[in-house]
């Protein structure tokens, strides 16, 4: 049996060995057009910074290593230019010159090219991508002469952008980051984003938001940037991480067929409109099941590539009928839940599954829920305060989303989340997870639970609730319950709310009834648990109320201007 596989890395890589692994006997054929055929591409960041202090530990296979291992043949700065579907064979291009491989099953694993903005004056030779070996490198030996305090600009605030600013502080470079998107980190829920900004603000990263570069040019040796609001910004290097679109010109030149955004289109076991031809990775069109309606398009993170590569390869090499995964509806694409995390300094964000942009444009009726819980038990030393926002469709407490910013812990609950969005959870089935439990860990009732138990009480009507974002609307129609303490008051609160702590609710019921002259009540604390318990007591009572979902610690990151 001949196997090409077309790309290396993640997607590549993992199919041809998966393949070798299933077929001692195969002819398997690797064609990398780069001079790296399995590289830890997400750890460039994190040598730029030094991290990483050995280049090596990077570069993880060699055709040498391959070779001897897998009994791969790895070729490397070859390309594969023309497929031939009829005849099944693929023209490589290489060092040697053209040769043409015939296959018996073809892997494609082509990945993302890099979007490059339409900014005047690019290419330049400040300006870099980053997503290869030689990209790093050549960012490295742009950064070296520089001395102890270069200049650097990074277009783009995504999670590339993010770990590229991070790599170039603890360079000591005095970095901006511009960000045409209202907020940085543009996938995550904006009054999570506030967080992160604010980090890069405690940084020294200078942060533009809603701006974006319109120009590039010379300046003594390095560059100067014009941006859209008409400032303009000095670098000695500028990196350009506004996103990737899938590489897909050889498939459409094959005539596969493709779909969302230029993406190839596959089956659930990565097989294209070719019955000899599969693809992995960045390049293929996978789905993001939102309740019951699927979201098409390419979904360029490593760990889905490498699952998918290890599938197309038992597909091709075991068949449909045999192969290992069990997909579910072999006719529809793959399915994802775009999780991703990533590290700005001392916090880390990390999504899985919706946001509230997404059920919106799909029609979708669901509550959102705000908590802010600490990683662990707050009575032993060290617990840091993590913000969650996760989104729960009304009809039945479905799971569809969760998003999470804060330090220690983030990683251990939003995998919790993904794999309860994987396992189809609702509110209720997250609010009885049965979960590891020791105070230096997490606590008896850990913050996913917590945002389960949240839901339920949302959903069930006991604890309806109010959005930070109504602020405006809330004030004109109720009245402004406010439930901290004096104290915490006295540093600012919503004009016109009344101030009752929460341990005084039963007592000044009267004073309350009152105030509000027949109007619900909007109640609200630091972060939504006192004003919780208000909001019964007040609803026990009979009176209309409403508890603020995060309470003013999320109003704070909606609103600026919340309090006087």
């Amino acid at each position: 049996m001949n196997i090409v596989v077309i790309g290396g890395v993640a997607g590549g890589m993992s199919a041809a060995a998966r393949a070798r692994r299933l077929n001692e006997e195969a002819s398997i054929i690797v064609l990398e057009r780069g001079d790296y055929v399995s590289f830890a591409n997400c750890g460039l960041p994190y040598h730029i910074s030094g991290e990483i202090e050995d280049r090596s530990e990077l570069l993880l296979h060699t055709p040498e290593t391959l070779k001897s291992r897998l009994n791969l043949d790895v070729r490397l700065r070859t390309e594969a230019v023309r497929i031939d579907r009829e005849k099944r064979t693929v023209t490589a291009r290489g060092p040697e010159g053209e040769e043409e491989l015939a296959y018996d099953a073809l892997i494609l694993s082509p990945g993302a090219a890099t979007v490059m903005p339409p900014i005047e004056g690019l290419p330049h030779p400040s300006a870099h991508t980053l997503r290869t070996i030689n990209d790093m490198d050549a960012i490295i030996a742009r950064l070296s002469p520089l001395g102890e305090h270069p200049r650097a600009v990074v277009v783009g605030a995504g999670f590339i952008g993010l770990e590229a600013v991070e790599a170039l502080r603890e360079r000591g470079a005095a970095v901006s980051l511009v960000e045409f998107a209202p907020h940085v980190l543009p996938p995550i829920e904006a009054e999570l984003a506030s967080y992160v900004s604010g980090e890069l603000a405690r940084h020294d990263v200078d942060v533009r938001e809603g701006t974006s570069v319109q120009a590039i040019a010379d300046n003594d040796g390095a560059a100067r940037l014009t941006l859209s609001d008409g400032s303009t910004l000095d670098a000695d290097l500028v990196i350009l991480a506004t996103g990737v679109a899938p590489d897909s010109a050889l498939a459409k030149d094959a005539g596969l067929e493709l779909g969302e955004r230029g993406a190839i289109v596959v089956d659930g076991y990565l097989q294209t409109s070719d019955p000899h031809i599969w693809a992995a990775g960045d390049a293929v069109q996978v789905r993001q099941r939102i309740g019951d309606q699927d979201l098409l398009g390419p979904v360029p993170l490593a760990a889905p590539a490498n699952r998918h590569g290890r599938r197309a390869a038992d597909a091709a090499i075991l068949g449909a009928e045999r192969a290992v995964d069990q997909v579910g509806d072999a006719t529809a694409a793959p399915r994802v839940l775009g999780t991703a995390i990533v590290r700005v300094f001392g916090a880390v964000a990390a999504l899985t599954g919706a946001s509230r942009r997404t059920l919106d444009s799909l029609g979708v009726d669901y509550v959102t829920v705000h908590t802010h819980p600490a990683d662990h038990a707050g009575y032993y030393p060290g617990a840091e305060q993590m913000h969650i926002v996760a989104h729960f469709r009304r009809s039945d407490g479905l799971l569809l989303g969760a998003h999470i910013v804060g330090g220690n812990g983030v990683a251990n609950r939003i995998n919790v989340f993904a794999t309860a969005l994987k396992a189809g959870m609702t509110a209720s089935d997250l609010a009885d997870l049965d979960l590891a439990y020791a105070p230096p860990f997490g606590s008896a009732k850990d913050p996913v639970q917590m945002t389960g138990f949240t839901a339920q009480n949302i959903l069930a009507d006991l604890m309806p609730v109010w959005y930070a974002e109504d602020l405006d609307e809330v004030r004109e129609s109720s009245l402004l319950l406010d439930t901290r303490s004096a104290g915490e008051c006295a540093r600012g609160m919503v004009s016109g709310s009344l101030n009752v702590p929460h341990t005084e609710v039963r007592e000044r019921l009267e004073e309350i009834r009152e105030a509000a002259a027949g109007r619900p009540i909007a109640v609200l604390c630091a972060s939504g648990v006192r004003s919780y318990l208000a909001t019964r007591i007040l609803r026990e009572k009979g009176f209309e109320a409403r508890n603020l979902s995060g309470g003013a610690e999320t109003l704070a990151h909606v609103r600026s201007d919340w309090a006087d």
